[in-house]
């Protein structure tokens, strides 16, 4: 007879997994939600799913970066300088505005790349440190 109840407990961890996602996209703003999306995004069909419903997102908050993302799409595996500029000028003057808009978006939101130089200096201001060095603190004697 346990047999019966298979459909329930089927049912049940459905939900259960449904709504741990759902309470992983809350908290922290998805943060903890990432990781699981992007080691889900490997297999096709889910990468392809999450795919559409990015797309169906932005077609729906602004239809104008929608269609220029698509026209875009099309050198995106090509990204030579000649296929971008080609692609850039069949957008319209409002796809054109919105694409660099979102572009401008993305780009004050990522982290600023630091090279060596600037990576040293930044840990040396954390450390109390002068900031334009000069200092022997952090340096390595030589040997003799």
């Amino acid at each position: 007879m346990w047999w019966l109840y298979l459909p329930l407990i089927i049912v049940g961890l459905v939900l259960v997994l449904f709504l741990l996602l759902v309470l992983l996209g809350r908290f922290r703003s998805g943060a903890l939600l990432k990781p699981v999306i992007r080691s889900l995004s490997r297999i096709g069909f889910m990468q392809r799913f999450f795919t559409s419903i990015s797309t169906k997102a932005i077609e729906r908050q602004n239809p104008e970066l929608a269609s220029a993302i698509k026209k875009l799409n099309t050198v995106a595996s090509n990204p030579n300088p000649q296929a971008v500029q080609k692609a850039m000028s069949r957008l319209t003057p409002a796809e054109r505005r919105a694409y660099m808009e979102a572009a401008q978006e993305q780009q004050e939101a990522a982290p600023e790349v630091l090279n060596r130089q600037n990576r040293r200096r930044l840990q040396q201001q954390a450390r109390g440190g002068r900031p334009g060095g000069g200092g022997t603190a952090g340096r390595k004697r030589k040997r003799k």
